[in-house]
């Protein structure tokens, strides 16, 4: 399975923030989306999940020796500012979000078997989800994509707001979803790139690149990516 992207354009105004973006990502791997503030990663997000409408560009799904245009139901998005309906509790909204998917429901899991992969204790998930810390409110967030496996996942940056323990249980099901999906997550936190993606994609003056893979785990790593991300007007502030 292969998420194509062919020449994105996105403009907001006389701004132009893609600029005939390109690149093809494959099930098997994660791929960290890098760039600085402001240079549109969110923005890509938005257009691959049909958030935002894309100026110019396709988008495509290759899978069981077809290509489509991709869908919005193929993809899943976990936001960096969650939205979700506060005024339920988070077993409520999961059990009502079960029912509108009910035809994508793995057979034999229930409700609480979905809450237990995610280490949500029971009175976690009977609080509003008003009182969530930002953290849980991921969590629920990232459980949704567990019920309907969605071949695309995006996440944008996931794990900045989880503690120790939960963002090291959230890598491990990371590594374990990218067997059969494709998944990419934004981050600024080049460490968490290097521990846990297979690939890196730069995304710099609208364009996306790949960080050549002999680098992931080298020790100019973190010079290399800064290289590839600055020009001349903000050298100086690298």
């Amino acid at each position: 399975m292969r998420l194509i992207l062919k020449d994105i354009v996105k403009q907001f105004g006389d701004k132009q923030v893609l600029r005939g973006a390109g690149f093809t990502f494959e099930k098997g791997n994660i791929y960290g989306l890098l760039g600085r503030n402001g240079a549109g990663k969110t923005t890509l997000f938005d257009c691959l999940s049909g958030e935002k409408g894309m100026d110019g560009g396709q988008v495509l799904l290759e899978e069981n020796g077809g290509t489509r245009e991709l869908r919005e139901e193929d993809v899943g998005y976990v936001y960096s500012l969650p939205i979700l309906p506060e005024f339920l509790t988070g077993f409520e909204f999961v059990a009502y979000f079960m029912d509108i998917n009910r035809d994508k429901l793995q057979a034999g899991m229930s409700i609480d078997d979905y809450f237990d992969m995610m280490s949500m204790s029971a009175e976690d998930r009977h609080r509003l989800i008003k009182g969530y810390s930002h953290g849980m409110k991921n969590k629920l967030q990232m459980l949704l994509f567990l019920i309907t496996k969605p071949p695309v996942i995006l996440l944008d940056e996931p794990l900045t707001s989880f503690d120790v323990i939960v963002a090291l249980e959230m890598k491990r099901m990371l590594k374990e979803l990218k067997t059969d999906h494709i998944l990419i997550f934004s981050t600024h936190i080049l460490q968490l790139a290097s521990d846990l993606c297979d690939e890196l994609v730069v995304l710099h003056k609208g364009e996306l690149s790949a960080v050549p893979s002999e680098l992931l785990h080298s020790a100019d790593f973190e010079q290399s990516v800064i290289n590839l991300l600055k020009d001349e007007e903000h050298a100086g502030n690298v």
